[in-house]
């Protein structure tokens, strides 16, 4: 198996970490801060609110991941704006951003090792896709809403201050993710610390922080993965690996980031990465690399692709879209944008491996 129950239970541990992190962050008001400076910046202007937005939920997704996003975010964007352009800025971004760091994406810890590259050269490979997937999803998004952005947004009346413990916290946190610290253990630390900040202040209680831990997803999920884990092990898991090629040319990563594209919306992108892992792996880490892009930025192409797209839409993205539009605006967009990420990862590793 590509996975023991040990590591998955390590790496469900760092969500279980990072999602209590981010709901004491926003109950410290770190989102709404955040918020409010993107709204007084963007100055009434839409598009240049749009782009704050975008660049806010990617910047959110890589370090917080992007459960945080789609939850703690979305809202926040929503009240600056209750405009279908910024609500789909928090769930792209959420999917397309999640590819910078091992952490930003279950997926992402899940093939962190087969890579054989640490957090730095990890992080080193993926930034021009990551810049790259923030540029096209702001050009699509201001493209697709083109008419309502036209149309002035209101600034904030006024603007809270950015709270200093979690921001300074979190920073220790990617600190020592970064020096190369097994991740679910600094986001534990991480997570006390703010929680306890914000217990004593009164600003979360106990039982918010539970329901933000969300304990029984999290044993879905680990339940789920080493089910996926073993049956990629299995004949069935050979054949899949099959479909992959197991070259690292140009053809042959643009091909794995979409059958993993294809994976993702069929099956979500979490088993479509177990199962699809072992092949990708034998051919070496770019290989990895463009199955991250199929199922992160892939993810986007139906609903079902990943867990964010079904909690963006309960956080309030159901409330400015509908699912006809969600599938058209991923299936117009999405496949040229995991080629277009693809061929920029070929060409980055080209030069830099």
């Amino acid at each position: 198996m590509t996975h023991d129950l040990g590591s998955l239970a390590q790496i469900v541990g760092f969500l279980v970490a990072i999602m209590v992190l981010a709901r004491a962050c926003a109950a410290e008001g770190l989102f709404e801060a955040l918020g409010g400076r993107v709204a007084r910046l963007a100055a009434g202007s839409g598009p240049r609110l749009l782009a704050c937005a975008v660049v806010l939920a990617a910047v959110v997704t890589a370090v917080l991941s992007l459960d945080a996003t789609v939850v703690l975010l979305t809202p926040v964007l929503i009240a600056a704006s209750a405009r279908r352009a910024y609500a789909y800025a928090s769930v792209r971004l959420a999917n397309s951003a999640s590819t910078l760091l091992p952490v930003s994406n279950l997926t992402n810890l899940l093939v962190f090792g087969s890579t054989g590259l640490t957090f730095v050269g990890f992080t080193a490979a993926m930034l021009p896709v990551w810049i790259v997937a923030i540029v096209a999803e702001y050009l699509v998004l201001r493209r697709w809403f083109a008419v309502e952005l036209r149309e002035p947004s209101a600034a904030p009346a006024a603007v809270t201050r950015v709270p200093l413990v979690p921001l300074g916290v979190v920073g220790m946190v990617l600190l020592a993710l970064a020096a190369g610290a097994t991740p679910w253990i600094p986001a534990a630390a991480g997570a006390v610390v703010v929680t306890v900040h914000a217990l004593v202040r009164r600003a979360v209680t106990w039982g918010e922080l539970l329901a933000a831990a969300n304990l029984p997803l999290s044993a879905f999920i680990l339940l789920w993965a080493f089910a996926v884990s073993w049956l990629g092990s299995t004949d069935l898991g050979d054949r899949l690996g099959e479909a992959l090629p197991s070259g690292d040319g140009l053809g042959s990563l643009v091909v794995i980031a979409l059958v993993a594209m294809v994976a993702a919306n069929v099956v979500n992108n979490l088993p479509a990465t177990l199962l699809l892992l072992p092949a990708a792996a034998l051919a070496g880490p770019a290989p990895v690399l463009a199955l991250l892009i199929g199922v992160n930025v892939g993810a986007n192409l139906t609903m079902i692709g990943s867990l964010a797209n079904i909690l963006w839409r309960s956080s309030g993205g159901r409330q400015l879209s509908s699912v006809r539009e969600f599938h058209v605006l991923g299936i117009v967009t999405t496949p040229p944008m995991v080629v277009l990420c693809t061929v920029v990862l070929w060409a980055w590793t080209s030069l830099i491996w």
